[in-house]
């Protein structure tokens, strides 16, 4: 039986890698330890038995000789689930400044490519008992079909574990170079115009041929809805370095809700429009020029209901949003955004927020990785900065009994972008994760900080209008 060659489309994360833009995507849990503890070899032990029900996880890439087709996924006959589990701790207590410099370095690290691509991290040493799982999986595995984020892999609705048959994984032979090169040109022969893609794909433009793909191909990646025009030039369009600054900031879900009833438009526009007013206060801080029609394009991915399955999610609808950062009035900023999105999403059904925190394979962590799928390959011309927000349960999750008490995304930078935010729902609260290029926005923090302000700002004005 021939290995499983990858898609077109997660072929392309793998070509379009480089080492100021690893694709992997990532996710911050920060948890409370049960009764009985929680250690180094009880997560290694949950892993090892949860990676059962999704087999990829213990596979890796192999390239066919010569580029004839795109590789293939196959058995990592040497598969140490300790590798990719590992420990670091942070001096005690541990702050939230040590938690978001750890892992900013973490995310820096591109994944071996020679081995199952992703990693997970127990972090001891936070304050209060608490302790953090930091996870990192590649773009290249993460579908949403066939393979889910490895974060959702971790978590039960129930401080009991859910029950996992025992399994006695054992790896399937690797081919041969031989045999990769007789598939490959089977293939070509059944299907001439894949082998083109493959063998343009690493020529002197294979770069452009890969963003090709990643914009072309799958039905989880949807089209750009824009009029073609450039981004405005901002100090967020960077050439990046190799590192990485990461920051969080976290708010209260019904606060926002109270804020979405008053206005009659949705939790994402309040969203955005927090997001607009924090880069507001952050340029402003920075010196810089800020006038009335001052704005920051953002991508946003939105799930929109697929014609064939509305529960399932559709595919991801890649939207460009100028946040209007030069307007004084937050209740304004609020009705150009709300504005904006209801344009952007005529036509297109979006799938509610509940929905989508039910459906079991479109977790948070799943879901974030597939808004980022969406971005690559767009002209770094056209946006200023990538904006994911997802709803998550609004129930406890646990780990091994663990409660996880907050969670951020980590959302990889794009080409040209030097910042990425990515915001999750959950049991009540909203939790913003900021990823930066580490010498173009070493201020990140100041960014984060205003996100409180920006939502009072936006607060108030349903106090106002109530009358108080």
């Amino acid at each position: 039986m021939s290995p499983p060659r990858l898609s077109a489309v997660d072929a392309s994360f793998l070509y379009l890698e480089q080492a100021r833009t690893p694709m992997h995507v990532g996710a911050v849990g920060i948890f409370r330890a049960p009764a009985g503890g929680f250690d180094y070899e009880r997560l290694v032990e949950m892993v090892e038995r949860r990676l059962v029900a999704v087999p990829r996880y213990r596979q890796k890439v192999r390239h066919v000789p010569g580029e004839l087709a795109r590789p293939v996924w196959v058995d990592d006959a040497d598969f140490d689930v300790a590798f990719h589990v590992r420990r670091s701790a942070l001096p005690r207590p541990g702050t939230s400044a040590q938690l978001t410099e750890l892992v900013a370095r973490l995310m820096s690290r591109p994944l071996d490519p020679d081995r199952p691509l992703w990693e997970v991290y127990l972090v001891e040493g936070l304050a209060d008992g608490r302790f953090a799982i930091i996870t990192k999986t590649h773009q290249a595995m993460v579908d949403g079909v066939t393979t889910i984020d490895i974060g959702q892999l971790l978590l039960d609705p129930s401080v009991h574990p859910r029950e996992v048959p025992d399994e006695l994984w054992m790896p399937r032979p690797e081919p041969t170079d031989a045999r990769l090169v007789v598939d490959a040109v089977a293939e070509a022969i059944a299907r001439p115009g894949q082998v083109i893609d493959s063998v343009r794909a690493t020529a002197n433009g294979a770069l452009s041929e890969a963003a090709r793909l990643a914009r072309g191909l799958g039905t989880l990646v949807g089209t750009v809805v824009t009029g073609g025009r450039l981004a405005p030039g901002s100090p967020l369009n960077v050439e990046l370095s190799t590192q990485r600054r990461f920051a969080v900031a976290r708010g209260e879900l019904d606060a926002y809700r109270e804020v979405r009833t008053a206005h009659g438009c949705t939790v994402n526009d309040v969203v955005l429009t927090v997001v607009t007013g924090s880069l507001r206060a952050w340029l402003l801080s920075r010196g810089e020029p800020v006038t009335s029609t001052s704005r920051v394009r953002a991508l946003v991915p939105l799930w929109v209901h697929g014609p064939d399955s509305p529960e399932a999610g559709g595919r991801v609808l890649s939207t460009l949003v100028d946040l209007p950062v030069g307007e004084q009035s937050p209740a304004l900023r609020l009705q150009h955004v709300a504005h904006a999105m209801r344009e952007h999403t005529a036509g297109n059904r979006s799938v509610r927020a509940a929905t989508l925190a039910r459906i079991g394979g479109y977790a948070p962590p799943t879901l974030h990785a597939l808004g980022a799928r969406a971005v690559n390959g767009i002209s770094k011309r056209i946006f200023n900065l990538v904006v994911t927000n997802v709803p998550g349960p609004q129930v406890p999750l646990y780990a091994a009994g663990a409660r996880l008490l907050e969670t951020y995304p980590v959302v990889p930078l794009a080409d040209g972008q030097g910042l990425a935010v990515g915001i999750t729902s959950y049991d009540g609260g909203l939790y913003y994760g900021f990823t930066a290029d580490r010498d173009a926005l070493p201020d990140v923090d100041v960014l984060a900080a205003t996100v409180d302000e920006a939502f009072d700002e936006l607060r108030a004005t349903v106090r106002s209008e109530d009358g108080a």
